[in-house]
């Protein structure tokens, strides 16, 4: 399709993380930029500064009137309900409607791609590619699924866009929507069972990771985690590299680590890189950043420009983001929402902080999720010595009888465990003492963010 007979967008969803970075795009290249989306965030507020129209309510009437079928572009998020009101009329009125995810198809089919992809890891990975890229001089976009600290957004721009440009891409497994680029070079850091409302159980997930890894480019490369090595046999015409914090072909060795903060050598070629220093905390994130390591070295990146990005990373909001650091209480803020995120995400935390008590306030996201993963859900929180839960965050789900965060209580083995809502939580923390806390979650628990840091400095002695 011809982006270049469209003067406007609109954007249904436009506070998604992935929607907004394309909003952003297309505001940087000159176009009129509009949007709804559900709740104001902090995001939404940002977007509006950068001169975006955005309305939350749907109806007819919030549409802007500058709106037409044949010069405006409509992109939609599969978040939106079947009954929204403004989908089904911009239906009716010819408008051309296009999926988050086609759209970024289009908008990288001309491009060299790096398509990032696993259920866990890929927004981390694919912001530390960006950011080594970046630092190197590299001509380069990369479209995220976080806001990184370091730039403060999650579109990332260097150079001039022309025939050289690389783009990063986030590959989302949800909705099957990786299935729309392809990439030059991929990377695949895991695939644990997720989005079974999706896919229906875990091997048809698989199938759709390995339909991704068909398309790469004949000639391409995939990094992949050695745990699901066994996804690159899909794709025989490209070059695997495997890697791992301790397998693979890549990975770490001498390991020194201060309080969950890295320093290693990443071995596997005939001289190691020695000495690299992680700017994040994180078990995890070392993996993640001997995956965009690896990249960055195919990409011809030099090794002094590699570590010097890997120790001048900042993260990504809501990624393992501290919020208070004192002497005697630490506030983290983490996107995690799937057992494997929480357990690696508090197993970190308990190794930075040994010997003192962990809390954590968590909001499951979605009633499936939830339904389908609740003895994981309830294991993985039982690492923290208190729990706070509050209700489910539905975000494009009807409720399911019987599916709520009370099916989680009974199997968490926390010395201290809570239920609490939205509307109780902040009566609920108060006058309590903590030493490491710890919001965890992906729907609005970052509205409380805030509240939270501005209680506990308040109190804090």
């Amino acid at each position: 399709m011809e982006l270049s007979k469209y003067h406007s967008v609109y954007f249904l969803g436009i506070g998604g993380i992935g929607m907004s970075a394309i909003a952003r795009w297309f505001k940087h290249k000159g176009l009129q930029v509009a949007g709804y989306d559900k709740t104001a965030t902090p995001l939404t507020y940002d977007l509006i500064e950068d001169g975006i129209e955005i309305h939350f309510e749907d109806t007819i009437e919030s549409i802007p009137g500058y709106l037409n079928p044949e010069k405006t572009l409509v992109v939609f998020t599969p978040a939106i309900p079947k009954n929204h009101v403004q989908n089904a009329y911009l239906k009716e009125q010819g408008f051309t409607i296009l999926k988050r995810s086609e759209i970024l198809g289009v908008l990288t089919k001309n491009y060299k791609t790096i398509g990032v992809a696993g259920t866990h890891g890929k927004t981390t990975t694919s912001s530390l590619i960006a950011h080594i890229l970046k630092s190197a001089n590299v001509n380069m976009v990369a479209f995220l699924g976080g806001i990184t600290t370091n730039y403060e957004s999650n579109l990332v721009m260097n150079g001039e866009v022309n025939d050289e440009t690389i783009v990063v891409v986030e590959a989302d497994e949800f909705d099957r929507s990786f299935l729309r680029l392809f990439p030059a070079m991929a990377v695949v850091t895991s695939a644990d069972a997720d989005h079974l409302d999706i896919y229906g159980d875990h091997a048809a997930m698989i199938v759709s990771f390995k339909e991704f890894i068909k398309q790469i480019h004949k000639g391409g490369r995939l990094v992949i985690h050695n745990s699901v090595k066994e996804l690159a046999l899909s794709n025989t015409a490209i070059e695997v590299d495997t890697y791992g914090h301790n397998q693979g072909v890549y990975s770490a060795a001498n390991i020194v680590t201060k309080e969950g903060f890295f320093e290693f050598d990443l071995i596997g070629f005939k001289e190691p890189i020695t000495k690299i220093r992680l700017g994040v905390p994180g078990f995890h994130n070392m993996e993640n950043a001997i995956a965009a390591a690896l990249v960055a070295l195919k990409l011809g990146i030099s090794q002094n420009n590699i570590k010097e990005a890997l120790a001048s990373f900042k993260g990504v909001k809501r990624r393992f983001e501290f919020i208070i650091q004192k002497p005697n209480l630490i506030y983290i803020d983490d996107y995690a929402h799937h057992p494997t995120e929480i357990e690696a995400f508090l197993r970190s935390l308990k190794s930075m902080y040994e010997g003192k008590k962990l809390t954590v306030i968590f909001q499951p996201h979605l009633f499936t999720r939830t339904r389908d993963f609740a003895k994981g859900f309830s294991e993985s929180l039982s690492l923290a010595d208190e729990v706070f839960l509050m209700d489910i965050y539905p975000a494009r789900e009807e409720a399911i009888p019987g599916v709520t965060s009370d099916m989680l209580v009974a199997d968490i083995t926390s010395k201290v465990k809570v239920r609490c809502n939205k509307q109780d939580l902040m009566e609920t923390l108060k006058n309590r003492g903590f030493e490491v806390i710890a919001t965890v979650g992906a729907g609005d628990i970052d509205t409380f963010v805030k509240p939270i840091r501005e209680m506990l400095l308040k109190n804090y002695r």
